[in-house]
């Protein structure tokens, strides 16, 4: 009989995908360990690794959990590294019966582990990696419709965040780029009025005092406008 998926299980995945104010990969990591040990029977907690480029981003269950990963990458292996290398599920159906790694068992069985199942999951470039604990060995039996869930709402969660980012930081552009417009407006009106020149010349000269002194035209405008606010507050 295999790992069965649980509609409890479906439906906290599923909500993962709705992105929210403050949602972040880190809150998507956080939420797939939560919905594993809610609704995986037989699973007594989670853990969820996001290997990017150049780092890794972890979260877990329980804080135990999060000492066996690291653990795990200290001594750089274990079913995690294995499953990252390979790209294929690992399973360990008794820790105290499994002799691929030693080290690894050891402490797994300290922090009260004795079944573990490990799920990669591709995402647009990243890999994320899902770890499943038991504490009673042959909790794992088989994990093929598990393995189809997870990979399909984390792929979608992680794929809606990064679209959500990048929505966000294109905004802030935009509104920075605007910001400094208004601000280009304001100095050539301050120098249009103290030389009677016209708006083409008076961006003429910014540019003109920005190239000599190496500062970007908006930087420049933003200094005048606030030397000119200051002097007429006096």
């Amino acid at each position: 009989m295999g790992t069965p998926v649980t509609s409890i299980l479906a439906r906290d995945l599923a909500a993962l995908g709705r992105v929210r104010e403050g949602a972040s990969c880190e809150s998507v990591l956080r939420g797939v360990t939560e919905a594993i040990a809610r609704g995986v029977p037989g699973c007594a907690g989670g853990t969820a690794q996001l290997w990017l480029e150049e780092r890794v981003l972890s979260a877990a269950s329980h804080s135990e959990l999060i000492a066996i990963i690291d653990r795990e990458r200290e001594l750089r292996e274990g079913p995690s590294r294995e499953a990252y290398a390979t790209g294929r599920p690992v399973l360990v159906a008794d820790v105290m019966r499994d002799r691929r790694w030693p080290r690894y068992a050891a402490a797994a069985v300290r922090h009260g582990v004795r079944s573990v199942l490990v799920l990669p999951v591709q995402a647009d470039g990243a890999v994320a990696i899902i770890g499943l604990y038991g504490v009673r060995p042959g909790a794992f039996a088989g994990h093929t419709a598990l393995t189809e869930l997870l990979r399909e709402h984390v792929t979608v969660a992680l794929a809606n965040i990064w679209e959500f980012d990048d929505v966000l930081t294109g905004a802030a552009q935009l509104q920075e780029a605007m910001a400094g417009r208004a601000l280009i407006d304001q100095a050539k009106g301050i120098i249009m009025q103290a030389s009677g020149c016209s708006a083409e010349e008076a961006f003429d000269e910014l540019r003109r005092i920005s190239q000599h002194h190496q500062v970007k035209v908006a930087d420049l405008a933003k200094l005048l406008v606030t030397e000119h606010q200051q002097k007429n507050a006096k």
